[in-house]
């Protein structure tokens, strides 16, 4: 970039400014959001008066195929809107410039302040004249393998951007992607772990817990569930259904495990593996409220089957506390961040039980003595617990 001094409108400022900070000046900062906000804001002390501005950044996350930042001038940072995976079948993508750039167009520039008439036909455009908005400009944000974003700017300037404000827009546009794509990536890298292994788990290893057998020692609530009859479900449903029907299983189970603190560490087939640190105030009846609501989300997921001529789903859970060892375990080249311990076997057997004892959820009693002041709790007696040598006294709960 020219360190010269451009001058548009009476207005000096050096295209060298801006591009400075972006590439020394960032290094420090974590999000991409907040850097955008502050681009615009030195955009426009260098002269170039942009309004609006927005980043359209392509996600690879469970739930959403993109974010969406905008910063309008006088408001505070930047806005962030989770994108949805079906947008590209709805009105506010077909046709607009995010769909024109994702076809592959290279600029898109609208005058805003000419008759609406004569000018690309979507809503977009009609909102940014009603906020006063006189040109537009989209740029395809370009970061590496081929994958392409969306920057766009926004000006309320009489007569719009003039040739060396869309000049330098333009030359920023590289370092801008640069900037972008390292943030994008550690959110990325961050978004998989939560995906994989659980938002706690992932911060242990993102901090460098990444050599196998490190790890810790923590006292927790376990708690593990297992679907009954799945060999047969598998067996005879169609594999679209099948999936279907995890996803639903997993959904009701899993959503009221994290709004209670919990952890999940693992999916096993058609069974799951969570643990409620004891750090955490009332883990161990946490964990219990989570369990109620999950059966009551497990009714309403077998009532919807039940429309559809499907038969209701079974599942047993086993609840224990203890200390485990929590880390990287696995060979070499794979491992594996989870728990294991005499507690964890204990939380599996009184899975196992739960058919046998025909109970849905069981608890053991050093469990129970946490939270039997809080909860009904049904004895159920002493039992043989395989791998165990003295008879475990067993409680059952309904809630």
């Amino acid at each position: 970039m020219g360190s010269q001094p451009n001058v548009v409108s009476g207005t000096a400022y050096s295209d060298d400014d801006v591009a400075h900070w972006l590439i020394n000046g960032t290094r420090d900062e974590r999000f991409i959001d907040d850097i955008f906000a502050e681009l615009c804001v030195r955009l426009r002390q260098a002269g170039v008066p942009v309004k609006r501005g927005t980043l359209h950044i392509i996600i690879q996350h469970p739930q959403w195929l993109g974010a969406r930042m905008m910063w309008v001038d006088g408001k505070p940072g930047a806005e962030i809107d989770r994108v949805e995976y079906d947008v590209r079948e709805r009105s506010q993508y077909i046709g607009s410039p995010t769909n024109e750039v994702h076809d592959g167009a290279a600029e898109v520039r609208e005058n805003l302040e000419r008759d609406p008439s004569l000018g690309r036909k979507h809503a977009i455009y009609d909102d940014l004249r009603a906020d006063g908005l006189t040109d537009y400009v989209a740029w395809p944000l370009y970061h590496t393998l081929g994958k392409r974003h969306l920057v766009t700017f926004a000006t309320d300037r009489p007569g719009g951007f003039e040739a060396a404000h869309i000049a330098s827009l333009r030359k920023l546009l590289p370092l801008l992607a640069l900037v972008s794509e390292i943030r994008v990536k550690n959110r990325l890298a961050r978004t998989l772990l939560e995906t994989y292994v659980g938002p706690h788990a992932s911060e242990v290893i993102l901090a460098g817990a990444t050599r196998r057998g490190t790890g810790a020692t923590v006292s927790a609530a376990i708690m593990i569930c297992d679907l009954r009859d799945f060999t047969r479900i598998s067996d005879n449903w169609p594999r679209d259904n099948v999936i279907d029907l995890l996803n639903g299983y997993f959904d009701a189970m899993s959503e009221p495990i994290a709004r209670y603190g919990g952890e999940i560490l693992k999916f096993m087939g058609d069974g799951l593996l969570a643990i409620f640190p004891l750090s955490q105030p009332s883990a161990c009846a946490n964990l219990l409220r989570a369990v109620s609501e999950s059966r009551q989300a497990m009714a309403a997921l077998n009532e919807r089957n039940s429309l559809n001529g499907l038969a209701p789903l079974n599942y047993g859970i086993g609840v224990h506390v203890g200390d485990v060892m929590y880390g990287n375990i696995g060979s070499r080249s794979r491992l594996d961040f989870t728990v294991i311990g005499p507690a964890v076997n204990m939380a599996s057997r009184l899975e196992a039980l739960t058919k046998q004892l025909g109970r849905r959820v069981l608890l053991s009693s050093v469990f129970a003595e946490f939270v039997r002041n809080e909860f009904d709790l049904e004895d159920v007696g002493e039992h043989l617990i395989r791998g165990f040598s003295d008879p475990v006294e067993l409680f059952a709960y309904h809630g």
